[in-house]
């Protein structure tokens, strides 16, 4: 037992909270209350954390996805400063992700541009995918599209 002489700095004597101790974590464990309801939430708009690159993806990951077969879908928006944009598939479906460093060509993405691309898992639980292999096939007639050095251009 503890020696009843012992007391807190305060000189009040220490005993538990009346209410039980509920713990806060910075992530959600699965099988949780909190993680089912945020899962019900789910925005199509989150954004993978942290943001799946080209550079931090595994070599399997990168075999998988060039191996897989090509899709085709619509520039929905692509920002350059924020590095990322969405892509809105043509056969339907929930917006993927895309990020700048798995763009290929000479022309940043603008809203209504026809690309092709690939799908990757995103981990930990590749439960969601992203786009790779981002090529643009058409360009959205009547924008101004810019080059990766900054030269406008008109279409």
């Amino acid at each position: 037992m503890a020696d009843p002489s012992l007391t807190s700095p305060s000189a009040t004597p220490l005993r538990s909270p009346n209410a039980p101790l509920t713990l806060s974590f910075p992530f959600l464990r699965e099988g949780s209350r909190v993680w089912e309801e945020r899962a019900e939430q789910g925005l199509p708009r989150d954004l993978p954390s942290p943001l799946p690159t080209k550079r931090t993806r595994t070599y399997s990951a990168t075999v998988r996805a060039h191996s897989g077969p090509v899709y085709k879908g619509v520039c929905k928006d692509f920002s350059r400063s924020q590095g990322h944009g969405f892509i809105r598939p043509s056969h339907g479906g929930e917006d993927i992700f895309v990020h700048i460093s798995d763009i290929e060509g000479e022309y940043v993405p603008v809203e209504g541009d026809e690309v092709t691309y690939k799908v990757c898992r995103v981990p930990p639980k590749n439960l969601k995918v992203q786009a790779v292999e981002v090529k643009i096939i058409h360009l959205n007639p009547g924008t101004k599209h810019e080059t990766w050095s900054g030269q406008i251009i008109s279409s």
